[in-house]
């Protein structure tokens, strides 16, 4: 907690420079694009922001803004289903600034495709490399669903990694 208990903005603008970063690759990840993953990064501090008093008592609170941002971008990828269901069209795939570039771009790919709930588990697991305990706590699922997700998504994505090795 800030000194003498009052939350200063100092402490408010380390918590944003040491968080940042991180909670803009676990949006990434979870929505595949990078301007969406820094708004719901920023929506994420004006939450954190507006109950900062609550945020800077909390042991980890690097921790309760990722579950805020997982939260945000699960309602954001609800809310584009069902915008595509509305409009009757097929959902967007990612367009070519969407894609990440680098080494593991097949991988990334075949983690968007993954359902939002194991996509969720790998993102925190995986990329953020969160305990099993941990993500269990910030999905608010049992640990037990967790692995089970967590095995399942490692099915899915060595079976669609493998596919697209074949036709590569």
């Amino acid at each position: 907690m800030p000194l003498g208990g009052v939350v200063t903005e100092t402490w408010f603008a380390e918590l944003y420079r040491a968080c940042y970063r991180r909670l803009v690759l676990t949006a990434h990840a979870m929505t595949g694009d990078l301007g969406a993953a820094e708004e719901i990064t920023q929506e994420a501090f004006t939450v954190a922001y507006g109950k900062r008093v609550k945020v800077s008592r909390l042991d980890l609170p690097e921790a309760w803004l990722r579950t805020v941002v997982i939260n945000l971008a699960r309602r954001r990828h609800r809310r584009r289903a069902t915008l595509d269901r509305i409009l009757r069209r097929q959902p967007a795939e990612p367009t070519s600034h969407t894609l990440p570039v680098g080494e593991h771009v097949d991988l990334h790919v075949a983690i968007r495709r993954l359902d939002e709930d194991l996509r969720a588990v790998v993102v925190l697991y995986y990329l953020a490399d969160l305990p099993v305990d941990e993500v269990s706590a910030i999905l608010d699922v049992p640990v037990g669903t967790v692995k089970s997700r967590l095995s399942r998504a490692r099915t899915a994505l060595a079976e669609r990694l493998r596919t697209e090795v074949d036709h590569v």
